[in-house]
């Protein structure tokens, strides 16, 4: 599946950054959305999570304008590309791509590695207590790719990739880390679609015939954005 070439801001989950620079590529009404689409897409997306930067590599969103990231937007892209492709193979994501490179997995590794050189220095202010920040060569968007490189490293080598997951709701490409055991959706939004898209489900194979007892594709006959639709609830709030 390839992008339609339009942009659109991502949201932002509060997931680990290397997730969420996967989830610049989101889904609504069968099309498919690239965050990252152009240098000033990247540029948002960039000054979104500025406030991190700022805590981890002293960079400040005033360093990260259009024609301080346009050098570095394709290679953002890239590392988006590599990171969806390992977590998709470390997932066993069932979903088809959603992003127009599809990298064989050595080529994902290799990226990764390639933009992963940034190291932590030990800060201690006279007036404060001591910190760790990342530096790294270039300029500050430069830093800031490779920074987050870093901490894809740190993800896919450590204890939260076993809680990475791909999301279940219909139609929707994003990733997540598990952070508690009951959490099963990337956010609240994907969790009523699923549930609307279930009784939608239920009460159609019940009225066509030939389909009583039998489960549906997740998306048949179910309008594009689920999430308009308007179920019957019972008294704890779900669909009935």
């Amino acid at each position: 599946m390839t992008t339609e070439g339009v942009t659109r801001g991502a949201t932002l989950l509060g997931e680990p950054l290397p997730v969420e620079l996967m989830n610049t590529v989101t889904m609504d009404r069968g099309r498919t959305y690239d965050a990252l689409d152009s240098d000033a897409g990247a540029t948002a997306w960039l000054r979104a999570v500025a406030d991190r930067f700022r805590t981890e590599a002293g960079i400040d969103a005033g360093e990260l304008d259009e024609d301080a990231v346009r050098p570095v937007a394709a290679t953002l892209r890239a590392l988006r590309d590599a990171l969806r492709r390992l977590a998709s193979e470390a997932t066993r994501d069932p979903r088809p791509p959603a992003t127009a490179a599809e990298f064989a997995r050595p080529e994902a590794i290799s990226t990764l590695n390639a933009l992963a050189q940034a190291w932590t220095e030990l800060v201690w202010p006279a007036d404060g207590p001591p910190s760790r920040v990342y530096r790294g060569s270039g300029t500050a968007p430069d830093l800031a790719v490779r920074l987050i490189a870093h901490q894809a490293v740190d993800l896919f080598a450590g204890p939260d990739l076993e809680r990475l997951h791909p999301c279940p709701a219909p139609n929707c490409p994003l990733f997540f880390v598990k952070n508690h055991a009951r959490r099963e959706w990337c956010s609240p939004v994907c969790g009523n679609r699923a549930r609307v898209a279930r009784h939608y489900h239920r009460h159609h194979a019940a009225l066509l015939p030939g389909l009583r007892g039998r489960q549906l594709p997740a998306d048949a006959g179910l309008p594009a954005d689920g999430a308009r639709m308007s179920p019957v609830l019972d008294r704890r709030g779900e669909p009935r």
